[in-house]
């Protein structure tokens, strides 16, 4: 990126140019290889440069480039939708593709919104969620956000949800940890209904294993039998974030998998396409798909929702992740790595938790171990850390700010699934020797 660049970037720090992408590696245009252990963010299940599916891009183009929506709809958009309703944990799912996790977030809230007034219940508008969470950038997804470091400089526009504790076993708010902290967060949901009045509570929006602002934390034992129980009383859809956990990054096809948990709402993006096209899904199950139908349908659209290549993209990484058995590669190799990070890493005074499940995992860097306490904001060690990083050649993915608001260091490995043994090796090898900072 030259000073004269005419890009709006993401950063105001130099960036080199990539020119090239190959499985899990990234070449610059100095000629400098990177190991991208972040998956780009947290995205990448299938590699990069997998030729069947720039091919499928390819051929759809040659044939049905693009439709609009509301005058057409397509083959692999059709085909698509088939093959991921059965696979998420949902009855009879209907899928909406949207370009993204934000756009799939406003979709899945609109939903939410329209199954109340379909139902004959209006006031039905109010969104919880939890503290230390992420669920998109755009001005509605941004609200039900917990992450304070994004929220701060648009806070006038915010402030509509309201919060329930966030879910960390390594910093959870139970008192009487580790005794019972299901139901003491199942009891919060209940107050928080309670208080802002079941009629008016429209939906429960979490991850059901964290992304990166809980980092990668998994909730206690019984937690989504328990809140699922709440939800269920109140008449409260539940909403389940798999924006940076679907297809196949945790070790199942979707995390809520691993605790038998069947949304009403569920979202995806990240690994739907692997990176290789902007797409991103808000899926309802049938009965709440139902119910806005004979309501008068989803008052809402975007002019790229429903891209045939998007499903093109969508069916040839599906096929790929199916192919190279993906969801057990990600157990194997998560195994692998999560074990060697704890090893290599149990005497680094700056790691307080290396966390993970499947193929994302957080390391948690701390001041005191003993007391978990963070670092200060001002101490940038996310920073350091990543920038040591990427001078000895390995990606990772930083977040910031949220034990407290500002302060609080995580970074997040989730390489591409397809990952060799030998490059989880150089991962642990390069991982180690970027942790081994001065204080």
């Amino acid at each position: 990126m030259s000073a004269s660049s005419s890009v709006f970037t993401r950063s105001h720090l130099p960036r080199p140019t990539a020119v090239s992408a190959s499985g899990a590696w990234i070449t610059d245009a100095d000629g400098n290889r990177y190991l991208d252990a972040a998956g780009g963010a947290i995205a990448s299940v299938i590699g990069h440069g997998d030729p069947s599916v720039a091919e499928a891009m390819a051929a759809q183009t040659r044939s049905v480039d693009w439709v609009h929506a509301s005058a057409f709809t397509t083959d692999p958009v059709e085909r698509y939708a088939e093959a991921v309703a059965g696979l998420v944990p949902m009855d009879r799912a209907r899928v909406f593709p949207v370009s993204g996790g934000s756009e799939a977030m406003e979709s899945a809230l609109k939903m939410a919104r329209a199954y109340h007034l379909a139902r004959g219940e209006p006031d039905r508008s109010v969104i919880i969620a939890r503290g230390s969470s992420y669920h998109g950038n755009t001005r509605g997804a941004l609200d039900v956000s917990g992450r304070e470091p994004l929220r701060r400089p648009y806070q006038p526009w915010l402030g509509q949800t309201v919060r329930v504790p966030a879910v960390s076993e390594y910093r959870c708010a139970n008192p009487a940890h580790p005794v019972a902290c299901a139901r003491f967060h199942a009891d919060r949901l209940d107050e928080a209904i309670e208080e802002t009045g079941p009629e008016r509570v429209a939906v429960f929006v979490a991850e059901p294993i964290g992304g990166a602002t809980s980092g990668a934390a998994v909730p206690p034992d019984g937690y989504w039998e328990a809140i699922d129980e709440v939800c269920r009383r109140h008449g409260v859809l539940t909403l389940a974030d798999e924006v940076m956990t679907g297809f196949g990054r945790t070790g199942e096809w979707f995390a809520s998998d691993h605790f038998g948990f069947r949304p009403d709402l569920l979202i995806a993006a990240k690994g739907a396409s692997s990176g290789y096209w902007p797409l991103g899904l808000a899926i309802a199950s049938g009965p709440v798909h139902d119910a806005i139908e004979g309501g008068g349908g989803l008052i809402h659209g975007f002019t790229w929702s429903h891209h045939p290549v998007g499903g093109a993209v969508g069916l040839a990484v599906l096929d790929r992740i199916k192919q190279l058995r993906l969801l057990d590669r990600a157990r194997e190799q998560g195994e692998k790595l999560l074990s060697g990070l704890r090893t290599a890493l149990e005497e680094n005074p700056l790691v307080g938790d290396v966390r993970g499940t499947g193929l994302l995992i957080c390391l948690e860097i701390v001041e005191d171990r003993m007391t978990t306490t963070p670092f200060p904001r001002s101490a940038r060690m996310t920073e350091r850390v990543l920038d040591r990083a990427m001078e000895i050649g390995l990606l990772l993915y930083p977040s910031t700010g949220n034990v407290d608001g500002s302060n609080g260091d995580y970074l997040l490995i989730g390489p591409p699934l397809t990952i060799l043994d030998d490059e989880v090796d150089l991962i642990l090898d390069r991982v180690t020797r970027a942790m081994a900072l001065p204080r």
